[in-house]
Formats: C-alpha cells, sequence, structure tokens
C-alpha cells in the first residue's frame, strides 16, 4: 500500500511540476507580447499605421519612419530562400528516408544535426567572407545583396526542411509502398507518386517552419545583405530586413525611433503569429 502512495505521490509531483513548467512558458509568451504591443502601439499610432507600414523612406533624424523597404527586403529574401533551400531540403529527406543505405544515412544525419547547430554568425561570417566575394566575382556589383542573402538563408533553413519532411517521410505507412509495389510500380514512382504526396501535410509544415526561420533571421542576413534604407532594386542590390533593422539601429535609438523600431518588431511578431497558425492548420489536417 505505502508503495502506491509513493507512486501516486510521484506522479502528483511530475504533474505538478509539468503544469508549472507550461504556464512559465505561457507566461513568458504573454510578457512578450504584453511588452510588444504595450510599446509598438502608440510609436505606431503616432507615426499613421498607413505611412508606417507603406512609408518608403526611413530617416530617423527627421523622424520620418516608413517600413515597407524593410518589409519588402523580408520577403525577397525569405522567398529567395526558399528558392534555395526547399529544393535541396526536399530531395535530401527524399534520399535520408527512402534513398539512402543506412551507411550513408549514418552518415548524413549527423551532418543535417550539425549544420542545425551552428550559430547564425558563424553562418553570417562564412557568408561574409566565402559568399560576398563570390556573388561579387561571379555576378559584378559588391557582392553584399539579396542574391548572397538568399543563398545564404536558403542553407540556414536546410535542417529544419530536411528533418521535418523525413519524418513525415518515414510516417506514411509501409502498405501505401508495397501496395504501389504489388501494383507494378517501380521504386522511384512508388516514392514520387505514392509517397511523397501522402506526406505532403507534413512536407508544407516543413517548409513553413522553414520561412519562420528565414523571416526571423537577423546576425546572419545583416552580415551579407548591405542593408540599405532603400527599396529593393535587384538581386545584386542590397536590402535591409525588418530583423536587421531592429538590430542595427536599437542600441542608440530613442524617443519615437526607439517606438518605431518597437513596432517594427510588433509587424514582424505578426508574421511570425501568422506563420505558426498556418503551421499548426496543416498540422491538424495532417493528423
Amino acid at each position: 500500500m505505502n508503495k502506491f502512495k509513493v507512486q501516486a505521490m510521484k506522479e502528483g509531483a511530475a504533474k505538478v511540476a509539468f503544469t508549472f513548467t507550461a504556464l512559465v512558458s505561457i507566461l513568458a509568451v504573454a510578457l512578450i507580447c504584453l511588452f510588444l504591443f504595450a510599446n509598438g502601439i502608440p510609436g505606431m499610432a503616432k507615426i499613421g499605421v498607413w505611412d508606417f507600414l507603406s512609408g518608403e523612406k526611413w530617416k530617423p533624424g527627421q523622424e520620418v519612419f516608413g517600413i515597407l523597404p524593410f518589409i519588402l527586403g523580408s520577403v525577397y529574401v525569405t522567398a529567395g530562400a526558399l528558392v534555395v533551400g526547399v529544393p535541396a531540403g526536399l530531395l535530401t529527406a527524399l534520399y535520408l528516408s527512402r534513398f539512402a543505405s543506412q551507411k550513408a544515412a549514418k552518415l548524413l544525419r549527423p551532418a543535417v544535426q550539425l549544420l542545425a547547430g551552428i550559430p547564425s554568425v558563424v553562418y553570417g561570417f562564412f557568408g561574409l567572407v566565402v559568399l560576398v566575394p563570390l556573388v561579387r566575382e561571379v555576378f559584378g556589383g559588391t557582392g553584399s545583396s539579396l542574391l548572397t542573402a538568399s543563398v545564404l538563408l536558403g542553407m540556414m533553413i536546410l535542417p529544419t526542411i530536411i528533418t521535418v519532411a523525413e519524418s513525415a517521410l518515414n510516417a506514411v505507412p509501409a502498405s501505401y509502398y508495397e501496395g504501389a509495389l504489388a501494383l507494378g510500380a517501380t521504386h522511384e514512382r512508388s516514392v514520387f507518386h505514392v509517397i511523397f504526396p501522402a506526406a505532403k501535410s507534413g512536407v508544407m509544415a516543413g517548409i513553413i517552419l522553414g520561412i519562420g526561420r528565414a523571416i526571423g533571421e537577423a546576425t546572419a542576413v545583416m552580415m551579407v545583405a548591405g542593408n540599405r534604407t532603400s527599396m529593393p532594386k535587384g538581386l545584386l542590390k542590397g536590402v535591409r530586413t525588418l530583423t536587421s533593422n531592429i538590430v542595427i539601429e536599437m542600441g542608440y535609438a530613442t524617443d519615437l525611433h526607439r517606438e518605431a523600431l518597437i513596432a517594427t518588431a510588433v509587424v514582424l511578431f505578426v508574421f511570425i503569429l501568422l506563420i505558426n497558425v498556418l503551421t499548426s492548420i496543416l498540422k491538424r489536417r495532417s493528423d
């Protein structure tokens, strides 16, 4: 009887501990939201919501705060990263899930995990030392550009896309593959026409998580993108993203300038929130 009581006490303590940690996480998110909206919305109201979101000039010295160039910069860099990272990530996931030998998979999976663990500043330094000179020599310009940032971010989102997509592919019931083979399909046709479509929702969730990873990156992009505050004008021209703008100027911003930067964080937060909602919807459909 005592053993049952001890076991029940342990389970009760574990339940309390888990509940407490969950509440701490929720409280942290709530406090972040409260800080952002309490400090960002008033600044956005002072500037004017439409002027703030659609303005094409950012001149803190003249109290002109328009973040449209940074919104477009974030969108363009993220889109470029998807063009680079999604095909490579999905093909790698397919290879690891359905084509690689056990020996090859044991070598490649730790390499993917290592990519996920490399700090952003290291990626940025690699881009600054390797990618910027390479783009400058091959395509011209200064090298610090939208193209360079897109290639670098495409590399950075690979681990997210590969890991989630491979898990989705592995979760497809074996009977799907076996049934395709029984009907006369080859291994390749079974994978690309049966397994991959069946894992579509999970694969899309991985891509959306990659979008969130790309749009929220600051340090690496700041080091290679050129950081021009004007409207984006081409692949080989410099851009500034929402995250980079906050990192670059928050250290010395005061008064309305600081409020405008926090309002920029509010816009970024809304983007990330929409991405998370879309991920939840796709996961629910997949389940």
